[in-house]
C-alpha cells in the first residue's frame, strides 16, 4: 500500500509540472500581446513596453514558467527588474510564497483574489456534493432493489425529468418561484459563517446547492442503479444468498462495496470540478465565487488571473484523482497489485 501511494504521489507531481508548463505555453504563446491589456485605455507604446518588462512578458515562455515555479516556493517581486525597482521603489509589490502572480488589471495578487472567492465556491460545491451523493446512492440502490416496480419506474422517471433541463433553467425556476414568488426560502445572498452563523450560511446555500445537486443527482441515481444491478448478478453474491446471509449484510458488505468503486472516481472528479466554481449557477444567483472570477478574467483578458485560476483548478483535479486512486486501493485491494 505504501509503495502504491508513493508511486501515485510521484506521478501526480509530474502531472502538476507538465500541467503548469502547458498552461504557460497555451496562454503566453498566443499571438495577442498580454502587455497590451495591462494599462487600459491609457496605453502608450512606451507604457506597454515598460509593463512588458516589469511583468516579465519579454522573456521566453520557458523562462517565465521557471520564474513562476520559483515564485511558488520562494516568492517574487514585481516589477521583476532591478532597474525598475530602483527607479520607482514605492511601486514595488511583494508577492510572498506561494506566489501565483500579480494582476495589473485588478491591481491585486492572484492568490489573494482566489482565496477571497474560494470559500463561496467551496461552500456551494460541498453542500451540493453531499446532497447528490446521499440522494443519488440512496435512490439508485432503492430503485435497483425494487427493479420493475412502480417505485423503480418513478425514481428513474424523476431522474430523466431533472436531467432533461439545463442548470440555468432549474436555477432560474428556483430563484423566481421558490424564493421570489412563493417566498418559501429567503433570497439566496451568500453569508459567511463568521458573519451570520451556521444557520444563515446553510440557508443561503439551499437554492444554489439544490440547483447543482438536481443535475448531478439524476446521473448518480442511474449509475448507482446500474452498478448495483450488475453486482447483484455476480456469482459470489448468489453464493452469499445460498448460504443464508441476511439481505442487509449482502447489500452493504458485498453489493454496495462493489458498486461504490466506479462511483468514487466520478464523485472525486465531479467535486474537484465544482470546487473550481459552477459558472452558470454562480451567475444565476450572483455568487461571486471562483466561477464568476474565471468568467470575468476571461472577459477582461486578465491573463495572470486566468492562468492562476486554471492552474489552481487543474491542481485540484489532479490531487482529487490521486486521492481517488488511493481510496480505490482500500475499497478494492486488487488495485494495489495492478
Amino acid at each position: 500500500m505504501f509503495a502504491y501511494t508513493v508511486r501515485r504521489l510521484i506521478s501526480g507531481l509530474v502531472l502538476l509540472l507538465v500541467m503548469t508548463l502547458i498552461t504557460f505555453v497555451l496562454f503566453f504563446s498566443s499571438p495577442v500581446d498580454p502587455a497590451r491589456f495591462t494599462c487600459g485605455k491609457n496605453c502608450t507604446p512606451a507604457l506597454i513596453e515598460q509593463n512588458r518588462k516589469a511583468l516579465g512578458y519579454d522573456e521566453p515562455v520557458l523562462v517565465q514558467w521557471a520564474d513562476f515555479l520559483k515564485g511558488i516556493f520562494a516568492g517574487r517581486t514585481y516589477p521583476d527588474d532591478e532597474a525598475l525597482q530602483k527607479a520607482a521603489p514605492e511601486q514595488v509589490i511583494e508577492c510572498p510564497a506561494p506566489c501565483l502572480g500579480y494582476s495589473p488589471k485588478s491591481n491585486t495578487l492572484v492568490l489573494d483574489e482566489i482565496q477571497s472567492r474560494a470559500p463561496i465556491s467551496a461552500s456551494l460545491a460541498i453542500a451540493a456534493f453531499l446532497m447528490w451523493i446521499i440522494g443519488g446512492v440512496t435512490l439508485g440502490a432503492t430503485a435497483a432493489l425494487l427493479k420493475g416496480t412502480v417505485v423503480d419506474r418513478a425514481i428513474v422517471g424523476m431522474t430523466l425529468f431533472f436531467f432533461a433541463f439545463p442548470t440555468f433553467f432549474i436555477g432560474l425556476f428556483l430563484y423566481t418561484y421558490v424564493a421570489l414568488k412563493w417566498e418559501l426560502v429567503p433570497l439566496p445572498v451568500y453569508t459567511p459563517i463568521a458573519e451570520g452563523g451556521f444557520t444563515a450560511w446553510l440557508t443561503c446555500l439551499i437554492l444554489p446547492a439544490t440547483t447543482l445537486a438536481l443535475f448531478y443527482l439524476a446521473g448518480y441515481v442511474r449509475m448507482t442503479r446500474a452498478f448495483v444491478l450488475e453486482s447483484m448478478g455476480e456469482d459470489y453474491l448468489r453464493t452469499a444468498k445460498a448460504k443464508g446471509l441476511e439481505k442487509r449484510r449482502i447489500l452493504f458488505k458485498h453489493t454496495m462495496r462493489a458498486a461504490l468503486t466506479p462511483l468514487v472516481t466520478l464523485a472525486g472528479l465531479d467535486l474537484a470540478s465544482l470546487l473550481g466554481g459552477a459558472i452558470i449557477t454562480e451567475t444565476v444567483f450572483n455568487y461571486q465565487g471562483l466561477g464568476a472570477l474565471a468568467a470575468d478574467s476571461a472577459r477582461n483578458y486578465d491573463l495572470p488571473m486566468t492562468v492562476g485560476i486554471v492552474i489552481v483548478l487543474s491542481s485540484l483535479v489532479i490531487v482529487s484523482n490521486i486521492i481517488v486512486d488511493i481510496l480505490y486501493a482500500f475499497i478494492d485491494p486488487r488495485v494495489r497489485v495492478g
